[in-house]
């Protein structure tokens, strides 16, 4: 059982940056690939990075690369979601999530059934 907690949202401008952090419990966290999600309000859930095990592959939504960047540390049991040149469109709550690759493809840690565990999610939002 893994147990996540985000943090890090807030309030910000157009152009700004801001680091979310998902600290998690347990002590297989280290097994787990790991994603951020996002909601906007009246839309779906959306994918918006996710990362290996090991921090060695990542995987981003055409709509963040480039700006957006996934690391983790295993020693910390957290993962990181660094977000850059920040835009209104950004505004939502974001989730990180814990899953299992099994050895598939990194694209389909884009799928939200792929994750069993599940944060209580932290609001961004991005002002013009």
């Amino acid at each position: 059982q893994v147990q996540l907690v985000e943090s890090g949202g807030g309030l910000v401008q157009a152009g700004d940056s801001l680091r979310l952090s998902c600290a998690a419990s347990g002590r297989t966290f280290s097994s787990y690939a790991m994603g951020w999600f996002r909601q906007a309000p009246g839309k779906e859930r959306e994918f918006v990075a996710a990362i290996n095990w090991s921090g060695g592959s990542t995987y981003y939504a055409d709509s963040v690369k480039g700006r957006f960047t996934i690391s983790r540390d295993n020693a910390k049991n957290t993962v990181y979601l660094q977000m850059n040149s920040l835009k209104p469109e950004d505004t939502a709550v974001y989730y990180c999530a814990a899953g299992f690759r099994g050895g598939q493809p990194m694209a389909e840690m884009s799928r939200p059934s792929r994750y069993g565990y599940w944060g209580q999610g932290t609001q961004v939002t991005v002002s013009s």
